[in-house]
């Protein structure tokens, strides 16, 4: 093992096939068969898959894919509605594990990042931190003696590293044990050779942007002139995801509560709408989203709407309010009014209302 400053340390811990584990606890006899969760679970339904078991992901299943295709592939698959509150129960049990463990003598610093992730770090005055991976199989073990589910641990000297060995653990490219480790001593010869997509925060879309500039793999990235992405993708974007090619990650682990900026509603309908009744929709979908930001307490500035046309043409349109409130009538007129910035030529089978709201006091911490 390379040699680290103790306090660098960072472990992310990602909670196995999460959903469809926490569906196979209430249904043991569902262990080991190909289980798709998503929408209401009626794959004739439209729909997508929010996750997959590994025994579907083996059938080429995987998150976002429509359930009617997924149930082309697995004609016997088990189908699964979503259950939010069971999720959401869950998880607060996972993320209140790893909050009750200490490393080095005191309490683990927990960043969640949502139902199913979190990094850890030592927190303020620790002690020895020890071998990295025993910590880790302990983490792994507090897991499951509390939730019956069960994790992989990445260790890295920063989260960026971190989130990528995790990764290696549940490949089988870690020591098999289901916890991954990578250190800047480690990055070149571990992912140099590998295409951009494996980086965190790279995905497709930016993986073609960067092969058109001739860039294909971590070390091309790493090795590229910051100068000339900034020209291509964006003074902030392109010298960032420079730096990702490198491994650098300097941001810490945090523990403050996320405090979301927006909240929003989509809805997929069965049978595409005509646009006789769309704006009543939207009417109702901002209701919802009312709801939504009342219990943030604060209110929206900013209203955005989504149309998917059929078969799958996606538009969205926004406004800025003249004032910020959390009326309903109000922001149900500015966002029917997005409606007449849009085409009407096609029947819709998808909208969404997305409310952004004024900052909190003091700005957001993160």
């Amino acid at each position: 093992m390379s040699e680290q400053p103790a306090a660098r340390w960072v472990l992310h811990v990602d909670l196995d096939q999460f959903i469809a584990a926490v569906e196979m606890l209430r249904r043991p006899e569902l262990v080991g068969k190909p289980v798709i969760v998503g929408g209401r679970g009626d794959p004739t339904e439209r729909g997508v898959v929010s996750t997959a078991s590994y025994a579907a992901r083996e059938h080429g299943v995987g998150s976002g894919m429509p359930l009617r295709t997924a149930a082309r592939k697995i004609p016997d698959a088990v189908f699964l509605p979503v259950d939010k509150p069971a999720y959401d129960e869950a998880s607060a049990r996972v993320m209140n594990t790893l909050r009750a463990l200490e490393w080095g003598g005191v309490p683990v610093v927990v960043e969640v990042l949502g139902w199913d992730e979190a990094f850890l770090g030592p927190g303020e005055g620790h002690g020895d931190l020890g071998d990295p991976r025993v910590f880790a199989q302990t983490i792994r073990d507090a897991v499951h003696e509390a939730t019956d589910l069960s994790c992989g641990v990445g260790i890295g000297d920063n989260k960026l590293r971190a989130k990528i060995a995790t990764a290696f653990g549940k490949t089988g490219e870690g020591d098999g044990s289901g916890i991954g480790f990578l250190t800047a001593a480690e990055w070149f010869a571990v992912m140099g050779d590998r295409p951009t997509t494996a980086l965190w925060g790279i995905g497709s879309k930016i993986g073609k942007r960067l092969s058109a500039l001739g860039i294909h793999t971590v070390r091309e990235l790493a090795e590229s002139d910051a100068r000339v992405l900034a020209d291509a993708i964006g003074p902030t974007m392109g010298p960032w995801y420079h730096r990702l090619g490198r491994g650098v990650d300097t941001s810490p682990v945090d523990a403050t509560p996320w405090v979301p900026r927006a909240h929003g509603r989509e809805e997929t309908y069965q049978a595409d709408l005509g646009w006789d009744v769309v704006p009543a929709e939207v009417r109702a979908l901002t209701g919802r989203v009312v709801e939504d930001i009342d219990r943030e307490g604060r209110p929206a500035a900013r209203v955005g709407i989504k149309v998917r046309y059929r078969p799958f043409v996606t538009v969205s349109r926004s406004l800025t309010l003249p004032a910020p409130t959390n009326d309903a009538a109000v922001l149900a007129d500015a966002a029917v009014s997005l409606l007449d910035r849009v085409e009407h030529d096609r029947p819709v089978r998808l909208l969404g209302v997305r409310l952004e709201m004024v900052e909190p006091e003091g700005g957001y911490e993160r």
